[in-house]
Parts: structure tokens; sequence; C-alpha cells
């Protein structure tokens, strides 16, 4: 697919003069140009809200201050702070980038989008906005929201789930910027925070996916899909994917002051937190209290609660709690096939479980 070759001169100055009339300016990681705030707020908004990051954000400031904190924490730390945000291999891919910064650049971002990109966990799309919002780099930002926005001011045909035409587009933001700036002979330290800023609000605010509010969008006039009255269209995805469900049940084995946690594989989900045990089925779960010695203990009281279902992007969770007591802690082992440790009741609150468990646990919810 190709995209129309004459694309707007005015779209970045029309943008930059809306940004800095009605876009947003309140948000706590614009009060600077910090690498380190911008780095860690692109790192949160990636598939989550504003209004969720927003509590994150302060208390991950509060706790690592600097990006030298940050590195020296342990990862458990990080982990338990990010817990609730999801997408959990962000925070260790947090923590790695903040300790390769600190290692490897002496704790100074580097300033070029072909240099961060080279860090753990940063793409693209995060490598642009800290090159342009604190550096000034004439690069484009190329997120979901953009997609979008560029999809639909271009009319673009290409198929985002097809890596060649996705980079087609992402070539078409790049020619978008670079003949903006040319043809209004505008100065990159001027106009990229603006700009980059621009393109995140317009989309977040004003280009919805669903009821986009064209009537007041700032570049409605140069919109092809506007025009045309396609923009439902786009962006075009084929491929969609597909919601799954999976059912689990969920062993809250504990006596009166502990509680027996494992910690998460390094990938799938809740990805290197700490959590309540999960098995599959009925027999799993008994063949396993029956190797750690439990099924013949005689002051065991359990009971099953009502299912809990979990939300992920792309999958549901059913989660069966099943609570297990016992009079005083036993050795679990690992030979037993599974690797945990008992938790003291008062100090869940610092330990990085997932959202549910921290709910279910601490809270004592469903």
């Amino acid at each position: 697919m190709t995209v129309p070759l004459a694309l707007p001169v005015d779209f970045v100055a029309v943008l930059v003069d809306w940004q800095r009339l009605h876009g947003r300016h309140h948000l706590p990681w614009q009060r600077d140009r910090d690498p380190y705030r911008v780095w860690l707020s692109e790192v949160m908004l990636q598939q989550t809200q504003v209004v969720t990051v927003l509590d994150y954000f302060d208390r991950f400031l509060a706790r690592f201050p600097t990006i030298h904190d940050l590195a020296a924490a342990p990862q458990e730390a990080v982990m338990s702070l990010w817990a609730g945000l999801g997408y959990y291999s962000r925070a260790r891919l947090l923590h790695r980038c903040a300790q390769a910064v600190v290692g490897e650049h002496g704790g100074t971002f580097p300033s070029t989008i072909d240099a961060l990109v080279k860090l753990p966990g940063i793409g693209p799309s995060t490598a642009a906005a800290i090159a342009s919002f604190c550096y000034a780099e004439p690069v484009s930002i190329y997120d979901g929201n953009v997609k979008r926005v560029l999809s639909r001011l271009l009319a673009y045909e290409g198929d985002l789930t097809h890596s060649a035409d996705n980079k087609q587009l992402s070539d078409q933001a790049q020619r978008l910027l670079t003949i903006g700036i040319a043809q209004h002979r505008l100065s990159a330290a001027n106009t990229m925070p603006a700009y980059t800023q621009g393109l995140m609000d317009l989309g977040a605010t004003i280009c919805h996916s669903r009821a986009p509010l064209c009537a007041s969008c700032p570049v409605r006039a140069m919109c092809a899909a506007h025009k045309n009255g396609t923009t439902a269209r786009y962006p075009i995805k084929s491929k969609k994917l597909k919601r799954t469900t999976e059912r689990w049940l969920w062993l809250r084995l504990e006596t009166t002051d502990a509680i027996w946690l494992e910690q998460r594989p390094q990938t799938g989900i809740w990805a290197g937190m700490q959590a309540p045990p999960l098995f599959d089925t009925e027999a799993a779960l008994s063949a396993w209290l029956h190797a750690i010695g439990i099924s013949s203990h005689r002051h065991i009281a359990q009971a099953t609660g009502p299912t809990i279902k979990h939300v992920l992007t792309h999958k549901d969770l059913h989660l069966t709690p099943v609570t297990v007591q016992l009079p005083e802690p036993l050795d679990v082992l690992p030979s037993a096939g599974r690797e945990g440790f008992w938790v003291g009741k008062a100090a869940l609150h610092e330990a990085p479980l997932p959202a549910p468990a921290k709910k279910w646990l601490i809270a004592g919810g469903e």
C-alpha cells in the first residue's frame, strides 16, 4: 500500500500552536525536561492510562528520586512498588535499564535515539520521546496514539498488523515532521517538546479510537479520513487478538502469622512477582499438598471461596480460592516441585504482589 505523496506541510506548525494553547500542561513529568522523569513516565504509560499512572509515578519518585536510587534498589522493591500497574516485564526492564544507565553512562541518559534504543526496555518510540522532549532531537514518536492519528490524517490503507505497512507509516511520521520543520523554518529546540506532547494530546484527548471529537480537532481541515467520512475505518488492523480464558485454583496456604508465596517465573502472567501458588486442576493441587506432607496433617481447615475474575489485556483469569490453614509453618522445599517461602502477614504490604493477590491477601477482598 502507498500513502499520499503530498503530506500536509502545515501539520507540525498547527499542532504545535494548538498544544501550546489547548494541550495538557499539568502532568507531573512535564514540570521539567529531566530524562529520568520522562523515561519513567513513558514506560509507565505503555498500555496504561494517564489517570492510573499518576499515583504510581509520584510514589516511584518518592521512593527512587534519582536513577541512581532506582539502580541501587533490589528488584523486589521495584516489583512491589509496580504491583497493580500490570505488564510486569516493564518493571524488570526498568530496573535493568536504570542499572545500565548508571553503570555504562554514569547516570546520564544518552542524548540520541540511536544510543537510547540500545538500552534495555527502550524501544524506538520511548527513545524518540526522550530524545525529542529532553534533547530536542527532531525525531517522531510512534506509539498507538500516533498510529491512529496519522492513519486517519493520511487515510492510510496499509494494514498495521503487517510489519512492512507499519514501517511505512513510521517512515511517513518522520517525513511529516521533517517537512513541517523545513517548511516553516522551525527551531527544533522550540518545536520538539510541544510537537511530541501535541501528538500525545491529540491522540489521547481528541482522536479517540471510538467516537473521535473531530469538531474539536485542530487538524481536521487536513485530515483525509475526516474529509472522506471514513474516520472509523482507520487504523486498519486485519488480525484481531482473540481473548482467552484460563481457570486456576489459587491456594492460600497460611498459618495465623504467615502465608506461603511462590516466586513467579520470569515469563507468563505476573512474571517476576510473588503470589500464592496456582494449580490448573484439583488433582495437581492435591498431589502437591500430599508431596509436602499436608494431606495427613490432622489440623487442616480447608475452605473454597467464590471465583475471582481478573481481566488482562487479552486474557481473563478465573481464580478459585482454596484456603488451607495450618497451626504452624511447615518446611516446604523446592524439591516438592515449586519454589516458595513463608512471608509474615505483617510484611505482605512490602511483597511484590500482583493486584488481585494484594486485594485478596491484604485487603480481604475478592
